[in-house]
């Protein structure tokens, strides 16, 4: 995700269907343009230039390396292909902002990127000036129509791809503050108000064969390679979980012995508890009879009615064992956001509060929070859909390769971009990643 490279790095797509381009459609996807580029500049205006520059983990990269990556896609899949008298901005961007395209040529080593003290912020943000400028130029030009519904194409996944190192973003630099003795915030105001807790229930639904899969008509038209194709499968009748479960349910877990049981958990996770002497979800840490949180605001007391966040595959699993239940299969839980969740709604990243909340409404008629605040762990292997063929170039190295050794996760999060997920977004790590905001549903079976 080798040392896995990070989801959200890896799922990308294959290109979208041409649609019919025109100067309408070019003005929208320029506005689109902008928008997703400003909000990428937002997201690291808080951060100091050391801050950009520090790198925490080889699965995690600096800020300033995310700036420049993206506006490498840019760069190097639209304008070197279809700007006239193209020359690049720095031909050593080339290897050095370059992640995995193997088909486009070298790349920096992962795990070094926070040693690229050079360039500097400020050239970073430069060459993103420079690429938006020359981006806009080549959107409000004359294109023949099959460059233009080309040029669509991929401005479409590049936007899809930057709003993924947006989320990536910020999980990267939470990781790096925690490591701060200084503990530091990147956002101030804290988003959680005191409410009642809402209690576990349950929900039924008859299985049976359901479509599952990208749906133009129900996701919009833009989809990553791995959603497709859409296939049918069967479902026997389960039950579904009201809502995530919460600080306050794991709290009970570990009081109970969860991480000192190797009954409760899987054989390789047993061994990741043993070797990381793992007693709590990362980023917690006990005061007294008090369990504290690393955040993006800083350090806080858990709030047990929040959605339980950044556990592994691992804790999730084993939580649900502990609680008599499973965690749902991918095509369970996509199954019941459609019929359920009532919508692609929830606490994302431009509400601003940077951490899962409570639920503000009980669950009595529907489940909550399936999108948004954390995403949800489910217990199916990351695997090709039947009938799954990767797309053709350079821009095909986003999901086949991956298909292994990986868990599916569903739903988004407080870190994703609205509008960025849908019920048949597949999200995946490997059984062992924290950093992400991730958390857990229960499931069960009927009968």
């Amino acid at each position: 995700m080798s040392t896995p490279a990070s989801r959200l790095e890896r799922s990308r797509a294959s290109l979208p269907d041409a649609r019919p381009s025109g100067p309408a459609a070019a003005e929208r996807l320029a506005r689109r343009f902008r928008a997703v580029r400003d909000r990428t500049v937002a997201l690291a205006a808080p951060l100091s230039p050391e801050d950009a520059q520090v790198q925490s983990m080889p699965d995690a990269s600096p800020a300033k390396w995310h700036l420049a990556h993206v506006t490498w896609f840019f760069e190097t899949f639209i304008l070197e292909r279809f700007e006239p008298d193209f020359a690049p901005h720095d031909a050593a961007f080339r290897v050095l902002f370059n992640s995995y395209y193997h088909g486009v040529g070298a790349q920096h080593p992962r795990a070094q990127r926070g040693l690229v003290t050079r360039p500097t912020l400020d050239a970073v943000l430069a060459y993103r000036r420079d690429v938006d400028a020359r981006m806009q130029a080549l959107l409000a030009g004359s294109l023949p129509p099959d460059a233009a519904s080309a040029v669509e194409a991929l401005v479409t996944l590049g936007l899809e791809h930057e709003q993924q190192h947006q989320e990536l973003l910020l999980t990267d630099i939470k990781h790096a503050f925690s490591l701060n003795p200084l503990a530091p915030a990147y956002a101030q105001r804290w988003p959680i108000a005191q409410v009642q807790p809402a209690p576990l229930a349950w929900f039924g639904l008859p299985g049976g064969l359901v479509g599952i899969g990208h749906d133009p008509g129900l996701d919009g038209a833009f989809a990553f390679d791995n959603e497709a194709p859409r296939h049918r499968v069967w479902l026997e009748p389960y039950e579904l979980a009201s809502r995530p479960a919460t600080n306050g349910d794991f709290a009970a877990f570990i009081d109970d012995g969860g991480y000192r049981r190797p009954e409760l958990w899987l054989s390789m996770g047993w061994d990741w508890v043993q070797a990381g002497a793992r007693a709590a979800p990362l980023y917690w840490r006990r005061d007294g009879a008090r369990w504290l949180s690393h955040t993006l605001h800083g350090v806080v007391e858990i709030d047990p009615h929040t959605p339980v966040c950044h556990l592994s595959y691992f804790e999730a699993d084993a939580y649900a064992r502990w609680a008599g239940a499973r965690l749902p299969t991918e095509a369970e839980w996509e199954h019941a956001a459609r019929r359920l969740a009532g919508g692609v709604r929830g606490n994302f990243a431009d509400r601003g509060a940077y951490h899962p909340l409570p639920p503000a409404v009980t669950g009595d008629t529907q489940p909550v929070q399936m999108f948004g605040d954390v995403w949800e762990w489910t217990g199916s292997a990351y695997l090709p859909y039947p009938g799954y063929r990767p797309a053709p170039g350079a821009v095909g190295e986003y999901n086949g390769k991956f298909m292994c050794n990986q868990f599916v996760l569903r739903g988004g999060s407080c870190a994703t971009p609205e509008g960025h997920v849908r019920a048949s977004y597949r999200n995946f790590f490997p059984p062992d990643a924290q950093w992400q905001f991730s958390g857990v549903r229960l499931a069960r079976d009927v009968g």
